[in-house]
């Protein structure tokens, strides 16, 4: 894994789906997300803005480098179903999801907890969370702890599956930039209400809402 210091003000690590050599540089990485800082990272899905969720000053940040609307909430990515109890209510039908179709294409709605900020929800007492199939951003969030997880994009611009898309587009306003190659699906995760302890299709993504039963 090489790093190109672009310009000075911003770093880019250079990649593939290999893990062995992040420790080099998470360290580096963990210090500008606890000082409000933001990073692309790449996802199975789209490559992702991530910032520390719990940080109002660097929630906000993602919202205006993205050019998103206050209302449109962020999601979140976390390492394992451990993390998701961290920030989320865990119903019985959410355990049986996450059991079957994590880590992969699959963003799941569900109940906040009191720790989770009203921003990146825009208010609303669900929260969006997803555990991605990406062995390095696997290993990144396991390292970092949990980050945003919404396309690396300006809102409603294309969509981001490769690296030049987001460099093109916030160029010095992120931090560090994770580049590894294309994504697997070229296309978001299917979105799940689960918050109600059934299941309500929100968008249709990677996952076919064929594979999504009321069992699990």
């Amino acid at each position: 894994m090489d790093v190109e210091d672009r310009d000075g003000s911003m770093v880019v690590i250079n990649c593939t789906r290999k893990v062995q050599n992040l420790s080099m540089h998470v360290d580096d990485i963990k210090k500008s997300l606890d000082n409000d800082g933001v990073i692309v990272y790449p996802t199975d899905t789209l490559y992702a803005i991530g910032c520390n969720p719990f940080k109002e000053t660097a929630v906000r940040k993602t919202f205006e480098i993205k050019k998103r609307p206050l209302v449109a909430p962020l999601s979140i990515a976390v390492h394992d179903m451990e993390g998701i109890n961290e920030i989320a209510v865990l119903n019985d039908l959410a355990i049986k999801v996450i059991k079957k179709f994590l880590p992969g294409p699959i963003t799941l709605l569900l109940r906040k907890k009191d720790n989770v900020p009203d921003i990146l929800t825009s208010g609303s007492k669900n929260v969006a969370v997803r555990i991605p199939d990406h062995p390095v951003a696997l290993e990144l969030l396991r390292r970092v702890g949990p980050l945003t997880a919404t396309s690396a994009n300006l809102h409603g611009a294309n969509e981001p599956i490769n690296m030049e898309i987001p460099f093109k587009q916030f160029k010095n306003s992120v931090d560090f930039y994770i580049d590894c190659g294309k994504t697997q699906y070229g296309k978001p995760s299917t979105i799940v209400d689960l918050s109600a302890g059934t299941i309500k299709i929100i968008r249709e993504g990677a996952l076919s809402i064929n594979a999504i039963s009321d069992d699990g």
